[in-house]
């Protein structure tokens, strides 16, 4: 299900101006506080009226100014997930699931309450009131209220935002399978590039109002200019696959056509696909086969590029195996090696560097 977005806005002195086409499993809305996220992704659930454009979602036109068309928010069967969960703290978790229903037409109800329920893993906490959830379990419950509203489209405006880092690290195993499983187009907001290099397949970039770039996750995130505000966070996404665990050294071996990396043990079965994140100043370069060294990971490959950032830095693109990996290095060092596109050298990752994705399916296999 598609996603096409084509909006000019202007709310006092700021102007927001983007337009793409998604194909909608799950695209990342990504920039700075105060580039647009929020205001873009309240035009698509129908809160603010745009001065010009359009939105489209699934083939069903939300707005289009020029035809004066204007779907009313209650009408557009968007599931909203936002930072802070919004339970109805005075009625238990089933009925804050099953509140949700009532937004579908009864005969357009398509989604299963045990099913939902069993996908979050929240059967458990169904007596509950939302007082006695943690902050990862409020979070499941508002996904499944979202999601038993039988949404045409999902909008999560920077859900994990209020959570700590080990309750982020026990929701985005659902929103992975939210994006692999739930067959619904997911917009999601955020300024985090560790959780749109794992969950999205489209990212939006957007600076001061404006679409800086659009595209799929691997290539966005190869691009380091577009990720100054998040300075050493650019870099590769790699889908690869679990190919061996190496139990006595907790480790797992993976697999794709760059070659294999050694992760920090990843609790996942053999071939599962996961994505692993190689940050740019975390790759060396070597123009022989590394030798004595402590980092464990050596991925052959060819020079497609050097592209300056600064006096004193270069951007290195590698094609290893048909897979794009990007080293940032310094000046001095690319001449020194006498660094050319064509040539073929190793990229060199420690292994402690290495960013697994979870053992989610990986989108497009």
């Amino acid at each position: 299900m598609s996603l096409r977005v084509d909006i000019r806005h202007r709310q006092g002195d700021f102007v927001l101006d983007a337009a793409f086409e998604s194909a909608g499993r799950l695209t990342a809305l990504f920039g700075p506080s105060g580039s647009g996220k929020t205001t873009l992704v309240n035009i698509i659930a129908g809160l603010i009226r745009p001065r010009q454009g359009r939105v489209e979602a699934g083939g069903r036109v939300l707005v289009d100014t020029g035809r004066r068309v204007f779907v009313p928010a209650h009408r557009r069967r968007v599931g909203y997930v936002f930072q802070d969960a919004r339970l109805f703290p005075h009625l238990s978790v089933r009925s804050n699931l099953t509140y949700g229903r009532f937004f579908a037409p009864r005969a357009e109800r398509t989604a299963d309450f045990d099913a939902v329920v069993g996908m979050l893993d929240i059967g458990g906490l169904l007596d509950r009131r939302p007082a006695s959830l943690s902050g990862g379990e409020k979070q499941r419950v508002a996904i499944g209220r979202a999601l038993l509203a039988s949404p045409r489209l999902i909008l999560m405006d920077e859900p994990l935002a209020s959570l700590d880092e080990a309750r982020k690290a026990e929701i985005m195993p659902y929103v992975e399978r939210l994006r692999d499983e739930a067959a619904v187009p997911i917009v999601y907001v955020s300024h985090s590039v560790p959780e749109v290099a794992r969950l999205a397949t489209d990212i939006a970039v957007l600076r001061q109002g404006r679409l800086a770039a659009f595209g799929p996750t691997g290539a966005i995130l190869a691009r380091l200019d577009l990720l100054s505000e998040e300075a050493g966070e650019g870099g590769a996404v790699l889908d690869m696959a679990v190919r061996e665990q190496d139990r006595a050294f907790a480790m797992t071996v993976l697999r794709s056509p760059a070659g294999e990396i050694r992760v920090p043990a990843v609790n996942a079965p053999l071939g599962s696909r996961m994505r692993v994140r190689l940050r740019a100043r975390d790759v060396m370069i070597a123009t022989e086969r590394p030798r004595g060294l402590s980092a464990l990971n050596v991925l052959p490959g060819v020079i497609a590029a050097l592209e300056p950032v600064s006096d004193n830095t270069v951007d290195v693109l590698l094609d290893c195996g048909g897979q794009a990996v990007v080293a940032r290095i310094t000046r001095l060092s690319t001449e020194r090696l006498l660094l050319a596109p064509g040539q073929p050298v190793f990229a060199v990752i420690k292994t402690a560097s290495v960013e697994a994705a979870g053992a989610a399916p990986v989108v497009g296999h």
